[in-house]
């Protein structure tokens, strides 16, 4: 399909609902790559410009929030030369994209332990959320040199020091307040995380934001995630019932009826 029709392709929400905060986690660049004999760098390159059309296509559906999963904590211990290329490609990505993304009114953020990135890379993150802080038809949230469990021990760290300071005694902690001291405390928790590529696990990804979130898995992989697939996706959401520990809507309009 070219570019055109994308553009002009009308977006239907009959039978699906749209979160209105929405977790990606982009998986299986490499794999792409290797089913095509081609280096893991063009995995990495595929998977950036897909990047640009699950904005386009989040964006037009009416997610508000939408967090991808771009380079974990953990992504450090691969090889020197693919982490230079995958640092070289962000760079890349937001000087390319950025009028595409102004254009379709997105916001760009980013979540992680960004003071422990290279200085151009600070830099790069630090001149995308100032240009865009004005545009309101979406927040891209990129989650960079990211780790749940690093959040979580940031933002008790946080707590702790306010506790030393004599600003807060350990009673006041409860989970609200540790919320409040996360990465982007404003961003609401994702109703739904999507991991193409088949693999069945959260690796590190918005642990404390995910506790209840409805988890979603396609066997494509990342490069070839679509419209298609963030359609079947959101069509499986519409038929979830969250419980989030307690009785579903339908279990309890059934006990009041008994």
């Amino acid at each position: 399909m070219d570019l055109k029709a994308k553009n002009d392709r009308s977006y239907d929400t009959d039978g699906i609902k749209v979160p209105v905060s929405l977790g990606v986690i982009m998986d299986g660049n490499g794999r792409w790559a290797r089913k095509r004999l081609l280096p893991r760098s063009a995995g990495h390159r595929a998977g950036a410009e897909n990047l640009k059309e699950l904005c386009r296509n989040c964006g037009r559906y009416g997610v508000s929030y939408l967090t991808v999963y771009a380079f974990s904590t953990e992504n450090w211990s691969r090889p020197d030369n693919e982490v230079s290329q995958l640092m070289k490609l962000f760079v890349e990505f937001f000087e390319k994209y950025d009028p595409e993304l102004e254009q379709e009114g997105i916001r760009v953020r980013f979540s992680g332990d960004i003071a422990g990135l290279p200085e151009n890379i600070r830099r790069v993150c630090a001149e995308g959320e100032a240009r865009s802080m004005n545009r309101t038809k979406m927040q891209l949230i990129v989650a960079f040199n990211y780790g749940g469990r690093r959040e979580i021990v940031h933002s008790v760290q946080s707590i702790a020091r306010d506790v030393k300071a004599g600003l807060l005694s350990p009673e006041d902690i409860d989970e609200k307040m540790i919320s409040s001291h996360l990465y982007l405390p404003d961003v609401p928790d994702p109703e739904l995380i999507i991991r193409p590529s088949g693999e069945m696990r959260m690796s590190n990804f918005l642990l404390w934001e995910g506790a209840y979130s409805e988890f979603w898995v396609s066997d494509t992989l990342w490069p070839d995630f679509g419209y298609d697939d963030l359609t079947e996706a959101f069509r499986d959401y519409a038929g979830r019932d969250r419980r989030f520990g307690g009785l579903s809507k339908k279990e309890t309009e059934e006990g009041n009826c008994q």
